[in-house]
């Protein structure tokens, strides 16, 4: 036993385990051959050529046909939808054929009509030679588009076209029929474009029941015991019973739920009188909508308003009980749809509060290679893989490439940064909606996500790299595939990051009346709810799977391996100390005798002259700093399956973390012994994480994981040992001392600017699976 928890600790390859393949799971350097040609906005992906078609429309067509138009290149086809019985129809649609598999020297832009499908047969033709049409660089404007009169067949009519060749830099591009997704049909056409979207603005909305007054019960004889349930959607919180007896309970309770904008939802309230254990009954109904309540920005108090309460099921006007309540919507907060961990947004929900940016993101998302295949099409394996990334309130969805294990994409994305210590999250999927044929789950399979810290990233250099896409499933973890990123931060204000350091995490409002931590939990769920819901409604919708994936629905759930992961990360940390006392002990042992000759004369300076004991540590601090700076990271840290603890995992850890919550194993006494043990595990387990956290953080003030911060640490120990060498000692303690027990009317309740500072550092948790 001891000797497998030894093997378990240097992560060595465990008997019965099989050992992975390291190597694939490493990030590797790529050397892209980037556009720089293209506009400065696409400079970060690989230059493509497209040749673009937009057909506008066409007129004097014969009458009674049901045209469209079919636009043919070599063996590649495509086609606009159809016009029943009219001769000026209207298409302005745009096709993209991929240069690098063009193989024809002419285009063919057919007009058909409909009872002509499947048949060789059309009203009329226009050919273009390859070799004369012009190429278009943005930020040229469009191509104008010209009549042509229809050759061949009847020969009736003229049609509007538009042809040049052109990059991915085009604005055609994203809204153009590819080639590359021939194959999609029907709906799916729309299910493999790019979109931009962006969340909804959430709110948190606090609703403080005060008081009702005049509250009747439905039987005269008895005085009701009261509690009113507020519910907002599919939010639903509920008062406590007032604990008097009375026809004017008070209660003062506060509740706070989450609401998007444009507000769609009422803020229902129901009063209830429990006439039994299990039955409730209600006396009133109150139904307000969202719009009519005041935006708060800060923690100023908010009026409260008395309400009279609609009689239930009676529509009684003649007299009603009325409730006392105080509502607001807080623009303070930043409303909270992602984990803690990995937040990719920090700013208040109110845009009057916004500072600055202060650094541009760009990514440019190349492609991917070695996909596994997710789904079988005709026998065989094929993937249909997107990307998604996401930050801030922006999201991006690259165009979906057909049964292809390598796809290029070649997109860019910029987004403007207000904090540097958030993260960009970037997931592939496989696309299941481009058909009858290919829809086997009626889900968009995951393959795998990449996240990358912003405060990692060195400022205006441009990291290429292929990242793993790792996934862990019931039989262990496992490589889909890599996906190739080229990135670039570039920063704004060296002042102005600087600032940011210095001040909270989050908005003010999150340390002046802070929420609990079972709050924020729940409250992040019913944000992603929302979120998910919100985007599904984009065309092509963002589905609820990919939304859960991205926004890391799962990160609270119980896990024994990632128990085992936090457990470890403390062990390592503790592993320096040992490392401190063995060094200590080789001095004492004189294994080094000029190591422990240094040690006694630094031993009798600072015995002699104790007043450079703190100088002496921050310069040897600085010292650190600058020797760690040779090793610093070169690229951003990536995921790890050793650190996740996935590379040695048993098969009985990992069914229990697949297993639903509430468990499905029987009996059902174990199952609810299992749901508490699990529950209560998952915070111990949230606590080691945090606990693993700090020390990590405090390990990246010297390690230049984030360089600027690593960079303002050693200017300050610079400075703070200049400052310690020629200050008394005594005056040092005595400010140091006055300062720590400075009256608590000359403290802010906001964190101070270590502890401000501190927060931002990087830890380890970027590398969890």
């Amino acid at each position: 036993m001891i000797r497998l928890r030894n093997r378990q600790m240097n992560h060595e390859p465990v008997p019965g385990v099989p050992p992975l393949q390291q190597d694939d799971y490493k990030l590797k350097d790529t050397s892209p051959q980037l556009g720089e040609r293209l506009a400065t906005t696409y400079d970060l992906v690989e230059q493509t050529y497209h040749l673009y078609v937009r057909v506008v429309k066409a007129k004097d067509l014969p009458v009674g046909s049901d045209p469209y138009v079919e636009v043919k290149l070599g063996n590649y086809r495509g086609r606009t939808r159809h016009f029943e019985k009219r001769p000026n129809p209207e298409w302005n649609q745009v096709f993209a054929f991929s240069k690098d598999r063009v193989q024809s020297s002419t285009l063919e832009v057919y007009v058909k009509d409909k009872e002509t499908f499947g048949r060789d047969d059309y009203i009329g033709k226009v050919v273009f030679d390859l070799n004369e049409i012009p190429t278009r660089v943005p930020p040229d404007s469009p191509l104008a588009a010209q009549w042509y009169r229809l050759t061949d067949r009847r020969g009736q009519g003229e049609i509007m076209v538009a042809v040049w060749m052109g990059t991915q830099a085009d604005e055609a591009f994203p809204e153009a029929w590819h080639s590359d997704a021939s194959s999609a049909h029907g709906e799916g056409v729309f299910n493999v474009r790019s979109k931009v979207y962006v969340s909804p603005k959430l709110w948190y909305l606090r609703v403080n029941v005060i008081e009702a007054q005049d509250v009747i019960s439905n039987d005269r004889s008895r005085v009701p015991d009261v509690s009113v349930k507020a519910q907002v959607g599919n939010q639903t919180l509920r008062t406590k019973i007032s604990s008097v007896r009375t026809m004017n309970p008070l209660w003062n309770e506060d509740f706070v739920f989450v609401a998007a904008e444009p507000f769609e939802e009422h803020l229902v309230l129901t009063v209830e009188d429990r006439v039994h254990p299990s039955r409730d009954e209600v006396l009133g109904t109150l139904s307000l909508p969202l719009t009519m309540f005041e935006k708060r920005l800060d923690h100023r108090p908010v009026h409260s308003r008395w309400f009279n309460l609609e009689k239930y099921g009676l529509g009684e006007t003649r007299f009603s009980s009325r409730l006392h309540i105080r509502v607001c919507l807080e623009g303070g907060y930043h409303v909270l749809d992602e984990s803690t961990l990995y937040i990719s947004d920090q700013r208040p929900t109110a845009k009057q509060l916004w500072k600055q940016p202060c650094g541009v993101l760009e990514v440019g998302i190349l492609g991917a290679e070695g996909l596994l295949p997710m789904k079988m099409h005709d026998g065989r394996g094929s993937t249909d893989a997107y990307c998604v990334a996401k930050y801030g309130q922006k999201w991006v969805r690259t165009r979906t490439f057909l049964d292809t294990l390598n796809p290029k994409w070649n997109e860019q994305y910029t987004w403007e940064v207000y904090d540097p210590c958030t993260v960009i999250t970037l997931g592939v999927f496989d696309n299941c909606h481009l058909g009858a044929e290919k829809s086997d789950t009626g889900r968009d399979s995951r393959i795998g996500k990449v996240r990358i810290r912003i405060s990692t990233l060195e400022a205006h250099r441009i990291y290429t790299h292929s990242y793993p896409l790792l996934v862990l499933h019931p039989s262990g973890v496992k490589k889909m595939g890599e996906l190739q990123l080229a990135v670039r931060f570039t920063t704004l204000s060296l002042a102005n990051m600087v600032y940011i350091y210095a001040h909270p995490l989050l908005p003010k409002m999150h340390y002046l009346n802070p929420l609990t931590v079972n709050q924020v939990e729940t409250l992040r769920y019913q944000a992603m709810n929302i979120v998910a819901a919100r985007l599904g409604r984009a065309e092509p919708p963002l589905r609820k799977e990919v939304v859960e994936y991205m926004l890391d629905v799962d990160s609270h759930m119980w896990s024994m391996r990632r128990s085992k992961a936090n457990f470890f990360r403390i062990m390592s940390l503790l592993s320096s100390l040992f490392s401190v006392s063995r060094w200590f002990n080789n001095v004492r042992e004189w294994k080094n005798p000029i190591t422990t000759v240094l040690v006694h004369i630094l031993f009798l300076i600072l015995l002699w002259y104790p007043e450079l004991i703190l100088p002496t540590i921050c310069l040897y601090m600085f010292l650190i700093g600058l020797w760690n700076y040779r090793f610093r990271a070169r690229h951003p840290p990536h995921m790890d399956p050793k650190l996740s603890w996935a590379e040695a995992v048993h098969p009985d850890e990992l069914d229990e973390e697949f297993d639903t919550f509430p468990t499905s194993r029987p009996p059902d006494v174990v199952r609810m012994r299992y749901d508490r043990i699990r529950s209560i595990a998952g915070r111990i387990q949230t606590v080691v994480g945090d606990l693993a956290t700090q020390g990590e953080r405090i390990g990246s003030l010297l390690s230049w994981r984030d360089p600027r911060a690593t960079s303002l640490f050693v200017v300050f120990c610079l400075c703070l040992a200049v400052v310690l060498y020629v200050t008394p000692v005594r005056v040092v303690a005595l400010g140091g001392g006055l300062y720590m027990l400075r009256h608590p009317k000359f403290r802010s309740k906001l964190p101070s600017v270590p502890s401000n500072f501190f927060k931002r550092l990087p830890a380890q948790t970027d590398s969890l699976l």
